[in-house]
């Protein structure tokens, strides 16, 4: 599998549906809003395809990216931020999520490189807590 610059994949210890539930709870409990959840493979499955269990949360959290989208307006592209959770063909449970650096790099927001940082380390710490069981 390629994975673009600015991607991060973990390997979670958690059983898929466990892996979802973890995420929920810890998004929630750290004050991160859930503004969706796109479920992929039911979405698939309308469609009469069949895909491997995906789940894709969008969330974050205001006080963050309204500065970021009020400075650099392209951005709100890419925010809120955005976790993939699936099952791979392995049956081992992934995680996968493009940095906020990357996005300074993409929207050439190296003024705020500091606060992308600091978004970074704040989401690798989530991340980090959802793949533990």
């Amino acid at each position: 599998m390629h994975v673009p610059a600015g991607v991060v994949i973990r390997s979670s210890s958690r059983p898929y549906e466990e892996a979802i539930g973890s995420v929920r709870s810890i998004l929630t409990a750290a004050g991160q809003t859930i503004f969706a959840e796109i479920d992929q493979a039911e979405a698939a499955a309308t469609a009469g395809l069949q895909l491997r269990p995906t789940m894709l949360f969008v969330f974050g959290n205001p006080k963050a990216g309204t500065p970021l989208m009020a400075d650099f307006p392209l951005v709100a592209l890419d925010l809120p931020l955005k976790l993939l959770v699936w099952r791979d063909d392995d049956g081992s449970t992934r995680l996968a999520y493009r940095t906020a650096s990357a996005l300074g790099e993409t929207y050439a927001m190296s003024s705020d490189a500091t606060r992308l940082g600091q978004i970074d380390n704040a989401l690798a710490a989530l991340v980090e807590k959802m793949i533990v069981a």
